[in-house]
Parts: structure tokens; C-alpha cells; sequence
């Protein structure tokens, strides 16, 4: 049987929310269920947004729940650290350094609106799929260094399949709903895809548990892991926690946020709200992290069942 890794990655942009909780609870449940390791990793790559003060938020919202990692935080306990991606700007270069030798990186200065301004948005989450007007007419191609532009992957007119332990059997053509994407933006700042496979990697996380508006990442990440040469982990895609008007829970929305609900629940109650969310149990109420452990165990969350369990 495969170690199990599993890993919890918030940005400190505000205070966590019942989403939040929700996803945290699952991955949780689904590693130590199978005896396996939980990483806390802080996903700080945007500057604008993170603050210090939101790690230390999330880290104490996490103890106060009970949902202890093993490895990760801000005190980087564990071998792979650090465990902080504000701080792993190195590794990354690695990583960018090795694809530009392929060949298939190239310098762009397209803007979001010069793209926006040729084509309408192809996905429901309002995806723009670049169609290529700064890629080289032949690839692969020297990457020639122009200040200010961002580097873009090129991507194959091929297809990636997977399955994924929630939604079942994926295929994404990667040209046509993905099209070759950023991996180190105009300002410096690198792209989610480059930092997450990179530090899934390094960090030996085999599963990776996350909010299905991030399904269609999934191909362009296996992607990147091919062409670095690691093995890609399993994904399991959850739905999205929404408000009572059908919105996607955001850190805006107060009522859910864990500001207020640490102020009129305890962490039982929350953890119940979450596992009633996730459908662990049929209506919300006060429950141990080793009650929710029993119901999940003998639950069949996971429609599909991959290579990790044999």
C-alpha cells in the first residue's frame, strides 16, 4: 500500500469560511482514515492579498477544530519545508529553468483585456482559453528573455485523461479547453499551476483534495508533471459549498465566515454543519472528529476507488 499524503492549502486572503472548513474536514477524514500524513501548506504567492496575520488565523481556526497536521505551517515542522510558498521562490526556478530548456516556453505580452477583446469567456468560471498570438511559429523554440512579459507553456493538441475519485473518468484536450497558460506572471509573481505541482511533488502529497472549480486545472497540472518528470497524485474533486441564494461561498460572506461562527458554535457544531454539507450525514448536529471519522469510513464517498487502496 502507497503512503498516504494528503495536503490542506489555503491563501491567507481573510478569514476561512465553512467552505474552507469543509474541504479541510474531507481531506482530513480521507488521510487519516488510511493511516496517512496531513500537510498544511500556506499558498501565499499573491502579495497584494496575503497577510501574515491570516496564516496565523487559519493555523489557530485549524487547532481550535482539532484538525492537527502533521506537517507544514509557519513553524515548517516536517523534512520538505519550507512550507510556506512566499519562501520557496527557488524551487520554482528550478522548475521554470528546466521547462524553458524544453523548448516550449515563450515570452508573452498579451494582456487579460487584449485577449478578452478577441474571444468570449470558454468556461462557466469565466476561463479564457489563449489562443496563441505570441507563440513562436515553430516549437520547440530557444526561450528569448523580453523584460516585463510573462512565460507561457505551450500546450499539444492532445488529450489528458484521469480519474478523478469524486467525478470519475476525465479527459481535457489540452489546446482546446485549457490553451497554453502562464507559468511566471509579467510582474515576477508565479502561476498557481507551476507552484502547486512543483510543491505537491517535492513534498510527496499522493492525493490531492480541492474544490471541483479546480477540475480543469487538473489536466494542465498533470501536464507540467510530465514534463518535470514526477509522478502526478490522485485527484478528488469536491462540490463547492454555496450560500442559501446558490453563490459560492466567498470570505465575504459573513454569516459563514469562522469569525462568526466560533462565536455562536462550538467545534462540534461546526464540524457538523461541514460533514452535513459534504452529505456524511443527513442533517447538521454537534459531532467528534472520531465520530465523523467512523461515518466516513463506512461511507462509499469516494465513487471511485483509484491505485492508492491496493
Amino acid at each position: 500500500m502507497k503512503n498516504i499524503v494528503g495536503r490542506f492549502a489555503p491563501s491567507p486572503s481573510g478569514r476561512m469560511h465553512l467552505g474552507n472548513i469543509y474541504t479541510a474536514l474531507l481531506s482530513w477524514l480521507s488521510v487519516k482514515s488510511r493511516g496517512g500524513k496531513w500537510i498544511l501548506r500556506i499558498e501565499d504567492l499573491d502579495p497584494q492579498r496575503s497577510k501574515l496575520e491570516h496564516v496565523r488565523m487559519i493555523e489557530d481556526d485549524l487547532h481550535w477544530l482539532g484538525l492537527e497536521w502533521d506537517e507544514g505551517g509557519l513553524d515548517g515542522k516536517g523534512p520538505n519545508g519550507p512550507y510556506v510558498q512566499s519562501r520557496r521562490h527557488h524551487f520554482y526556478e528550478e522548475a521554470l529553468e528546466r521547462l524553458k530548456a524544453s523548448g516550449l516556453c515563450y515570452p508573452c505580452t498579451c494582456t487579460r483585456a487584449d485577449i478578452l477583446a478577441t474571444q468570449a469567456p470558454h468556461e462557466s468560471d469565466g476561463r479564457v482559453v489563449y489562443k496563441g498570438t505570441c507563440r513562436p511559429a515553430l516549437l520547440p523554440s530557444p526561450f528569448v528573455e523580453r523584460p516585463g512579459a510573462a512565460v507561457r507553456l505551450a500546450v499539444p493538441d492532445e488529450e489528458i485523461s484521469f480519474a478523478d475519485r469524486i467525478k470519475g473518468p476525465q479527459t481535457v484536450n489540452l489546446a482546446r479547453h485549457c490553451g497554453d497558460f502562464i507559468v511566471r506572471r509579467g510582474d515576477g509573481a508565479w502561476s498557481y499551476q507551476l507552484a502547486v505541482v512543483v510543491d505537491d511533488a517535492f513534498m510527496g502529497v499522493t492525493e490531492v483534495m480541492r474544490g471541483d472549480d479546480l477540475l480543469l486545472s487538473a489536466a494542465q497540472q498533470i501536464y507540467l508533471y510530465r514534463l518535470l518528470g514526477y509522478d502526478p497524485p490522485e485527484f478528488a474533486h469536491v462540490p463547492l459549498v454555496c450560500n442559501e441564494a446558490g453563490i459560492r461561498l466567498s470570505k465575504r460572506d459573513r454569516s459563514l465566515s469562522m469569525e462568526y461562527l466560533r462565536a455562536h458554535h462550538s467545534p462540534e457544531e461546526i464540524l457538523g454543519m461541514a460533514a452535513h454539507r459534504a452529505s456524511l450525514i443527513p442533517s447538521p448536529r454537534a459531532m467528534s472528529l472520531q465520530e465523523l471519522m467512523a461515518e466516513f469510513e463506512n461511507s462509499a464517498y469516494f465513487k471511485y476507488n483509484l491505485s492508492s487502496e491496493s
